[in-house]
């Protein structure tokens, strides 16, 4: 039994720790004001690191969906255009749907991996796998 109980040990080793709080998942609303035509979008990466996702993807997705140019610059994010607060707040609720929240268990829990050309969203608490589209 000692095999067993040594490849087990193996086992637990290898797998990834999950850093599961009582606390209920909340994402951060957007902060930001405007500068002329521009949106700058002051907590950008306080949302990045609450979704737990990279900073570039998350502006790719919020570029694309709002139909406009933008750049990170430090913490925050500048956007080329006038957008407002509710519209970037529904960009990052559908963000966290898609690529963030595990589809079997709800989660927030996961991880983009990717296998070949697909990109999988696989969930670390319960171990589902999904393919995701590309951003």
């Amino acid at each position: 039994m000692t095999n067993y109980e040594e490849l087990l040990e193996d086992a637990y080793k290898k797998v990834k720790k999950v850093e599961s709080s009582s606390e209920r998942f909340e994402i951060p609303k957007a902060e930001g004001k405007y500068e002329g035509k521009k949106t700058i979008i002051t907590n950008f990466l306080q949302i990045v690191s609450q979704i737990r996702r990279n900073p570039e993807d998350f502006q790719k997705f919020l570029t694309k969906g709002l139909a406009t140019a933008g750049q990170i610059e430090g913490e925050r994010l500048i956007l080329n255009k006038k957008v407002s607060r509710d519209k970037i707040n529904q960009k990052t609720e559908q963000y966290v749907q898609e690529f963030v929240l595990c589809r079997e268990c709800k989660k927030p829990d996961t991880e983009i991996i990717k296998q070949g050309r697909i990109n999988f969203l696989h969930c670390l608490a319960c171990g589902a796998k999904h393919p995701i589209h590309k951003i």
